[in-house]
């Protein structure tokens, strides 16, 4: 039997909290009579500068409930730094690690399949989207757009999967590897290259309280896939410099006909509109390569994820 650990970040999540444990109790002790995991698993959370009693509830709850250990961190450091600090956390206590939303959207029925998995020799399971009915109409667009936007800019993940997987100790020591600072967990972790698989997951509705992930949050999430993983943006600014030449090109040849054959008529709105359409290019593509020499600058840096300012053990 494998010792398993779930991880959840939590970020101001005190209406969900008891639910989420009650039905995650009830499904470890499930496994456990399964004889799927070990009695001494646990579930931790993590909780990521929340400002209310989420980290109190998480105390109370591993006084009460010997599966429940808790990590408090210094401060807010963003979702996926929370998920990476669980995981290097509880990789010394767990011989796997699943991740789990604290709201429990994902079908935690997939976990004791994600350990079946496991057994049969996969590193790294994958929770899938099958269905998104629960998530309000904008969300399910906005997301099927960004797998495809992913996809079309060359960035590796896995279609319609969040950051519900299982991975083994193996996978999360090899993880540890990877000292990037501009966390994108669902480009990074198919890199590792050990075998994996996928379950189906079907979300359900949240059962209190509301989405921390703000479109801003989302927007920034998918701003970081695709420029930690891809340099097809800087590509796309080099064609388009190649394509903006030509139409110049263009242009110089209608201007010298124009003036040969005395066609040519005094005007500013063709000057301005060019003038603007080059700007707003130029701009454009400052700012993609702006982007990346800024990630660049923080990976310099290479200041810490996060700091742990308590561990409930």
């Amino acid at each position: 039997m494998i010792r398993l650990a779930t991880v959840s970040p939590c970020y101001n999540e005190e209406d969900v909290l008891k639910q989420s444990v009650a039905q995650l109790t009830e499904l470890f002790n499930q496994m456990v009579k399964e004889k799927l995991i070990s009695s001494d698993s646990m579930m931790v959370f993590v909780n990521d500068g929340s400002r209310d009693r989420t980290w109190q509830i998480i105390q109370e709850l591993h006084q009460e409930n010997s599966y429940v250990r808790g990590i408090n961190l210094a401060r807010n450091v963003g979702h996926q730094n929370a998920i990476m600090a669980g995981m290097m956390t509880a990789k010394d206590w767990a011989d796997a690690v699943v991740t789990i939303d604290a709201d429990l959207q994902d079908d935690i029925a997939c976990i004791p399949q994600m350990v079946k998995h496991l057994e049969e020799g996969s590193d790294i399971v994958y929770g899938v989207k099958v269905s998104r009915q629960a998530d309000p109409v904008m969300k399910r667009l906005s997301a099927q757009a960004f797998y495809k936007l992913q996809a079309s800019m060359g960035v590796e993940s896995v279609f319609n999967h969040a950051d519900f997987r299982l991975m083994s100790k193996r996978a999360l020591n090899m993880l540890a590897d990877y000292k990037e600072h501009n966390l994108y967990l669902r480009g990074l972790i198919p890199q590792i290259g050990l075998q994996s698989t996928t379950v189906d997951d079907v979300i359900g509705e949240r059962q209190a309280g509301a989405s921390k992930y703000t479109l801003h949050k989302m927007l920034s999430l998918a701003l970081d896939g695709i420029t930690s993983f891809s340099v097809k943006p800087l590509y796309m600014i080099l064609y388009l410099g190649v394509v903006f030449l030509i139409i110049s090109f263009c242009i110089a040849i209608y201007v010298l006909h124009a003036l040969v054959v005395h066609t040519a008529v005094p005007g500013w709105a063709s000057l301005i509109l060019s003038v603007w359409m080059t700007s707003g290019f130029l701009m454009v593509g400052v700012g993609i390569v702006g982007v990346y020499i800024g990630k660049i600058y923080k990976e310099v840096k290479a200041r810490p994820l996060y700091h742990i300012q308590e561990i409930l053990d």
